[in-house]
C-alpha cells in the first residue's frame, strides 16, 4: 500500500475505482459470522466478485488470517468455539496486517457476546460496523437494542462512533436509513439503500462482509480506510435500490440483490451516488 492514501478523494470516484480491481483480482474474504447468515453472506461476497470462506475452527481460524485479504468478525451466534476462534482470527490479522471488520451483532443486554465485544475491540479493529443501538452499546452509552433491531437512529450514535474511532483507531459505520462512516475527525453520510434490506436476514451481516472484501482489496490502492468502508457501503446499499425496484416483496429482494450486486457496474454507483463529506 502507498504510503500516503489520499484522503479525501470522491466516495462514489473510490468505489468506481475499487468495484473492477476487486473483480479484477478477488480478494479472499475470512468471515466467522453467525450461522443464521452464512450462506447468504457467502453468496453476497461471490455475487459482488470476491471469494469467501467461513474458517471459525479453532486452530486454524487464526492462520487463515494470516493469509487472508480481509477478515470479518460478526458475533450474531458466538458459540463457545467460534468465541476462541474469533480472538484468535483477531490476533492473526493483526500479527499479519491483513484488514479486518468486527460487527458486534446484539451486543449490550446479552452479556456473552458483549464481553467478548468488548475483547475485540480492544484489539483495534480496522472498521466497526452496527447498528446505531449495537455502537452505542459498544462505546458503553447505552444498553443495546431489541436483539439484532436497533431502537437507536443513527445521528444518536455519532457521538459514539466519533469516541470508538478515537479511542481505537477504527474507522466506525453505522448502518440505517443513511449510513454513517467516520474516523473520528471525518464524516461520510450514505443515502442510498432500502428499507428491504432491513427484511431479509443477513443484511446488515453481509455488508460487513462487503466492507472486509473491500479492505483487502484496497490494500493494493492509495485509497485510505474510511474512503473504501464508504465505497463498499455506497456499492452495497445502491446494488440494494436497484434490486428493490425490480422486486415484489422481500423473497425476491433478497435473489435480487445478488443479481444486482453481480450486474452493477462503476457508472451505475457513480450516477446514484447520494453522499455527504465533511469534517466531523
Amino acid at each position: 500500500m502507498s504510503a500516503s492514501p489520499r484522503l479525501s478523494i470522491d466516495v462514489a470516484a473510490a468505489a468506481a475505482e475499487l468495484l473492477p480491481g476487486l473483480r479484477a483480482s478477488p480478494p479472499l474474504a475470512h468471515c466467522i459470522t453467525n450461522s443464521v447468515v452464512t450462506g447468504f453472506t457467502a453468496n453476497v461476497l461471490l455475487a459482488i466478485g470476491a471469494a469467501p470462506a467461513m474458517v471459525d475452527i479453532i486452530g486454524e481460524s487464526g492462520m487463515f488470517a494470516q493469509i487472508a485479504s480481509g477478515v470479518l468478525i460478526n458475533l450474531g451466534t458466538p458459540t463457545p468455539e467460534q468465541r476462541a476462534a474469533s480472538l484468535e482470527a483477531a490476533d492473526g490479522a493483526t500479527s499479519a496486517g491483513t484488514p479486518w471488520v468486527l460487527d458486534p451483532v446484539a451486543i449490550g443486554a446479552l452479556p456473552v457476546r458483549t464481553e467478548l465485544a468488548a475483547e475485540l475491540v480492544s484489539r483495534r479493529p480496522t472498521a466497526i460496523r452496527g447498528n446505531p443501538s449495537e455502537i452505542l452499546a459498544l462505546a458503553g452509552l447505552s444498553a443495546g437494542g431489541r436483539g439484532v433491531d436497533a431502537t437507536d437512529a443513527p445521528d444518536a450514535a455519532i457521538d459514539a462512533a466519533r469516541s470508538l474511532a478515537g479511542r481505537w483507531g477504527s474507522t466506525v459505520a453505522v448502518s440505517g436509513e443513511v449510513d454513517l462512516i467516520t474516523d473520528g475527525e471525518r464524516l461520510i453520510r450514505i443515502a442510498n439503500g432500502d428499507a428491504l434490506l432491513t427484511r431479509v436476514t443477513g443484511g446488515g451481516c453481509a455488508l460487513g462482509a462487503v466492507m472486509a472484501a473491500f479492505l483487502g482489496s484496497a490494500r493494493d490502492t492509495d485509497i485510505d480506510v474510511l474512503t473504501t468502508v464508504a465505497a463498499a457501503s455506497l456499492v452495497y446499499t445502491v446494488a440494494a435500490e436497484r434490486a428493490a425496484a425490480t422486486a415484489s416483496g422481500p423473497g425476491s429482494f433478497d435473489v435480487a440483490l445478488l443479481d444486482a450486486l453481480a450486474a452493477l457496474e462503476p457508472g451505475d454507483v457513480i450516477a446514484a451516488a447520494r453522499v455527504e463529506e465533511g469534517a466531523l
